[in-house]
């Protein structure tokens, strides 16, 4: 584990709001254009750039905030109308299953779409922090939640949608619904997978 010093504190927030920001207008963007081809591949890269700012947060010591409770930011976004989206241009790629922690293998079902916006309202929180000038409590929000929540669910839907792509991309054997196989064909654009 590191320390960030006190004095790089406000630099090393500023980088970590502006990864989530940008994460959160291209979810939104993704969302609103509503174009399932090209949201896997968008998708794929900005869970990918987020979860580099979770790492950076994971790897420091506990961030120690200036108040024992939350100060009070205001209401969570209203994400629904995002989680809706989703799912829509998701369709039947959204449903998927996979394992919140390895050491305690239990298989968890999920959507894309639910995990993609619990993962919003944690990076917007820590944002409404940040802008309220409250760098230690955006650093800590951030860190408490990228280890207690968002990236496990980052590191699950980044792993299905590398999953949808490599389906789309290689011909394999792989024993599968075909129908699952079939609709990420369709998003990708591709030509039908071949029947085993």
């Amino acid at each position: 584990m590191t320390d960030v010093d006190q004095s790089g504190l406000p630099g090393f927030g500023e980088q970590i709001a502006d990864s989530v920001e940008s994460f959160l207008l291209a979810l939104r963007a993704i969302a609103r254009e509503g174009n399932g081809a090209e949201a896997v591949s968008l998708l794929l890269l900005e869970i990918s750039q987020v979860l580099l700012a979770g790492a950076r947060l994971g790897a420091q010591n506990d961030f120690t905030p200036r108040e024992e409770f939350q100060p009070d930011v205001g209401p969570e976004a209203d994400i629904d109308d995002l989680r809706l989206r989703l799912a829509e241009m998701l369709g039947g790629v959204d449903d998927y299953t996979f394992v919140f922690d390895p050491y305690i293998p239990e298989v968890v079902e999920s959507r894309l779409s639910d995990d993609l916006a619990s993962i919003a309202i944690d990076l917007e929180n820590g944002l409404r922090h940040f802008r309220g000038g409250n760098v230690d409590e955006a650093l800590w929000w951030w860190q408490f939640s990228y280890v207690n929540n968002w990236g496990n669910l980052a590191g699950a839907a980044l792993n299905a949608l590398i999953t949808v792509v490599a389906h789309d991309r290689f011909d394999t054997d792989f024993d599968a619904d075909a129908e699952v196989l079939e609709v990420a064909d369709e998003m990708l654009g591709s030509a039908p997978a071949a029947q085993p």
